[in-house]
């Protein structure tokens, strides 16, 4: 009797165990105390996950520090993530980039999901990114494409450092399309708030610091201590940013006083700071939103232009072949009596490939900004749980041999001939340069323009050769640097000589 009374609690605990089996978790490495798995994440973040995913899978679960993060390495992955689960996933973690240097999660990369992340990328699709407004700055592009092929002929039979001039063009346009006017000096003779090269100095900080792997953000109980001095940096480049900041709206406020209450904004800033006093929002916008919008537009539209044109020609200029292929296309379309218009590129599709093939190969964001789960979900048979942080690895991504045929080439003709119809606007799982589902980045359609029409005319309008005889293509470096976007490590240094009429420039 006594022993069929103990028995009764063990066949209590398997019928329980059976009806409540443990929850399956995603494959991945042990963890160690405190730190979890951080000791395998080098200084390559992207790189040190896909070495992980070729042993556990293209869906593994780590666990950094105090959290659990999920990490997506293959198309059909990223597909769960971002459309399947899409509105599981939409919400980003608290961090100490949103917190410091986005004016406390005003902008709309890390913002939460809810109604202010909601109001703001609807302001940025309706109102500043609509086809009719970027279409009202067409001519904006063109002068700044205009002055940045002259400043390269000036420069002919001299060796140049290429971001240097694809950040000046890309920030000039941005400045005027955003606040109206540059506000950075381009020359000793002028005078402003910052100089071109203080105004790139922020920038290049800004994105690295979104992009770090910051101690606190992931043992938050070291938060206070700041080990790696991350946070001081970014209170640092607050400081700086406020400063440029004030300076522009004090302008637009006290130039808006002049004006009548109906008038139409003449710039993005502009735009804001009326909708700013818009009594019908959903959500107010404060100093501070107008404070991260700003920086949103700015940013992401000039660092990663530069940053993917560099990254083209970097590899066309290791394969002088390509760029033979893309004069003749230039010639036969265009001509060499003119330049490259934006409503020339629908006809310039070798020119496209190799947009797309920079893309794949150097994803600006080769780790999409993290997802944070906003519940329990179940993907791919695996359990997510609640706060769990998941990372798409782009990167790894274009790298798939069974989906890209060798995935180390740079082959722009893949895109003319079994990929044609493949797009980088979102519904190509396999090639996410700008993202997909609710946090897409909702500028790409002006960043593509800016990146066609600046690779087709750098084409159409000058030879490129390196800096030095002794010096070949294989001596090119194509180490990269990790952040928020991913540059090279060492800046391309290129000669140019003109190939048009001379007085075309």
């Amino acid at each position: 009797m006594a022993a069929s009374y103990s028995s009764l609690p063990k066949k209590k605990l398997t019928s329980w165990r059976q009806r409540h089996p443990p929850l399956q978790l995603p494959p991945g490495p042990k963890p160690w105390p405190v730190i979890g798995n951080l000791n395998l994440i080098g200084p390559l973040p992207h790189q040190s996950l896909h070495k992980l995913a070729q042993k556990y899978g293209p869906i593994m679960q780590l666990t950094f520090g105090s959290f659990p993060v999920v990490v997506a390495s293959s198309a059909e992955m990223a597909k769960q993530f971002l459309k399947t689960h899409d509105h599981v996933f939409a919400s980003r973690p608290q961090t100490a980039t949103g917190k410091y240097i986005t004016y406390n999660y005003r902008n709309i990369t890390w913002a939460p999901y809810g109604p202010y992340w909601r109001q703001g990328r609807k302001i940025f699709l309706s109102e500043l990114f609509s086809s009719k407004r970027l279409e009202s700055y067409k001519y904006i592009r063109v002068e700044e494409l205009r002055s940045f092929v002259s400043r390269l002929y000036a420069l002919s039979g001299k060796p140049v450092m290429l971001k240097e001039h694809l950040s000046r063009v890309t920030l000039s346009i941005m400045s005027r399309i955003v606040l109206g006017k540059k506000y950075f000096s381009e020359s000793e003779f002028e005078t402003a708030v910052v100089t071109l090269e203080e105004f790139q100095q922020m920038l290049d900080k800004l994105f690295l610091l979104n992009g770090v792997l910051n101690i606190g953000d992931w043992i938050p109980w070291l938060n206070f201590m700041d080990l790696q001095g991350y946070v001081k940096r970014m209170k640092a480049l607050k400081k700086k940013l406020d400063r440029f900041h004030d300076h522009v709206f004090d302008e637009h406020k006290s130039k808006m006083k002049g004006l009548m209450e109906d008038s139409m904004p003449k710039d993005m800033v502009d735009l804001l700071l009326q909708l700013a006093d818009h009594p019908n929002l959903e959500v107010k916008l404060n100093y501070d939103s107008v404070n991260g919008l700003t920086q949103d537009l700015i940013a992401g539209g000039t660092d990663t232009s530069a940053t993917t044109v560099e990254w083209a020609m970097s590899e066309l200029m290791k394969q002088p072949h390509l760029i033979e292929k893309a004069t003749e296309e230039l010639d036969r379309v265009i001509g060499r009596e003119r330049w490259v218009e934006e409503k020339d590129i629908p006809q310039l599709p070798y020119i496209d490939a190799i947009m797309k093939e920079t893309m794949r190969k150097h994803p600006v964001a080769v780790l999409l900004a993290p997802h944070l789960a906003q519940e329990d979900c179940n993907v791919a048979g695996y359990h997510i749980r609640k706060g769990t942080r998941v990372f798409i690895n782009s990167w790894s991504i274009s790298r798939d041999s069974s989906f890209w045929d060798e995935p180390e080439e740079f082959r722009p003709e893949r895109f003319l001939q079994g990929k044609v119809d493949m797009d980088v606007k979102g519904q190509n799982f396999e090639l996410l340069p700008f993202g997909s589902g609710r946090r897409m980045c909702p500028g790409y359609s002006l960043g593509l323009k800016m990146i066609r029409s600046s690779l087709a005319n750098m084409l159409h309008g000058f030879h490129w050769k390196l800096p030095e005889d002794h010096m070949k293509v294989e001596d090119i470096s194509m180490e990269e640097v990790y952040g928020l976007t991913t540059p090279r490590k060492y800046p391309l240094v290129a000669i140019m000589e003109p190939r048009l009429p001379l007085h075309l420039y």
